[in-house]
């Protein structure tokens, strides 16, 4: 029987969230899988029904209030060197006792040297080929220089893989373009394959349904506040999220979800007009019920935003270079606004949702941007390229 081993950065979910779709495209045809990771991603992927190997983590540090800690992270290098060393150790057992026909890395380098070291064909995905500084440390030409100089390194260790995929539309709408663009050791190796989150199909019956559970009206706005990312970066969002529902027009309906993988998946009634998930089980459907998405910066939501053809306000992770990055891109090509999560505060969150609702061109753009990323389909692509290498 074929067999492929998936490599899934383990922080937040959309790393291994795409990987599961292409599992699940790839286990129907009788493919063995197994997968590795660290952190939330693998009682996610455990909940799904795979088999998911602990490797050690590789985090980044974030401060108390939630943001990414520069300074912590720096501090932290020598614990970060020694945890890639027993990864490199622990990743190499497992791989020698499952002698996978491929190895599937998701943004993760110890797969990479693995599969290179026991000549072991090897894909990699990847939506942040360079790490990008917060923009307060890149007003500075020589951290500009530092971060040119890094991202050039790096690509030199991503050319370990032979493919490198791209999850995301090509140029010039790329929405990770600050991540990938502008690194000449790796250009020329980039393959632009699409979105990878799933193109799901919610019937109309589904929706009802839906609607009938919650109690919700068609008839009236629906925002959805989709939070996600590291637990630590949750909890200042959601409670500046929950007193800014407090203060938008009666007729909108919003839903949260706390984003909490193992959390309760049964709602609780919050308002009038509002609910409350720990972790909600029907997302698919209320994303495409929504007028409005409020998400973090996280490349995978923004790709099924964009694939639902919803306008979006973004909250990215403070200092998070990537998801900053992607939040600006979609600001810029008109999808939707921007709230930096050093300057939340519930206001700015009630004048951005009723701006982004009252305002159709945002709507408008929404959609032809959807209709241009329903012809690249990332998860069959992907299938594709990687069928070949199994025996």
């Amino acid at each position: 029987m074929a067999r492929i081993y998936f490599a899934p950065y383990g922080v937040g979910l959309g790393h291994a969230s795409r990987l599961l779709s292409v599992a699940e495209h790839l286990r129907t045809s009788g493919t063995g899988v197994r997968f590795s990771s660290f952190g939330e991603a693998v009682n996610y992927l455990a909940v799904h029904g795979y088999d998911c190997m602990q490797v050690p983590p590789m985090e980044l540090v974030w401060s108390p209030q939630g943001s990414f800690s520069i300074k912590g992270s720096i501090a932290s290098i020598p614990q970060l060197f020694t945890n890639f060393i027993r990864q490199l150790n622990t990743e190499m057992k497992y791989i020698l006792s499952y002698s996978p026909d491929i190895i599937v890395s998701d943004t993760r380098l110890s797969p990479l040297f693995i599969a290179e070291i026991l000549k072991i064909p090897s894909i990699l995905i990847l939506n942040q080929v360079k790490l990008l500084l917060s923009p307060r440390l890149r007003e500075f030409r020589l951290a500009r220089l530092y971060e040119k100089m890094n991202g050039e390194f790096l690509g030199l260790l991503w050319r370990l893989a032979d493919r490198i995929l791209i999850p995301d539309l090509p140029p010039p709408y790329t929405i990770a373009e600050r991540n990938v663009w502008d690194t000449s050791t790796v250009a020329s190796r980039l393959s632009y394959v699409g979105f990878t989150s799933p193109k799901v199909t919610v019937t109309n019956e589904r929706l009802e349904r839906v609607c009938h559970y919650l109690g919700l009206d068609r008839a009236r706005p629906i925002v959805f506040f989709h939070l996600s990312g590291p637990k630590r970066t949750r909890l200042r969002i959601l409670q500046n999220v929950l007193l800014a529902c407090k203060s938008l027009r009666p007729q909108i309906q919003y839903i949260i979800s706390g984003g909490t993988p193992d959390g309760d998946p049964d709602f609780k009634k919050i308002a009038a007009n509002g609910w409350y998930f720990q972790w909600c089980p029907v997302r698919d459907e209320i994303f495409a019920l929504s007028n409005l998405l409020v998400i973090r910066g996280g490349h995978t939501v923004i790709s099924q935003a964009i694939q639902f053809g919803k306008p979006m306000l973004t909250i990215p992770i403070e200092n998070h270079g990537e998801q900053i990055g992607n939040s600006e891109k979609v600001a810029k090509i008109g999808l939707g606004m921007m709230i930096p999560s050093a300057h939340i505060n519930p206001k700015k969150i009630v004048e951005a949702v009723h701006h982004l609702l009252d305002d159709h061109s945002f709507h408008d753009r929404a959609t032809d941007v959807m209709k241009l990323s329903s012809d690249l389909d990332g998860i069959d692509n992907i299938v594709n390229i990687i069928r070949p290498y199994l025996k």
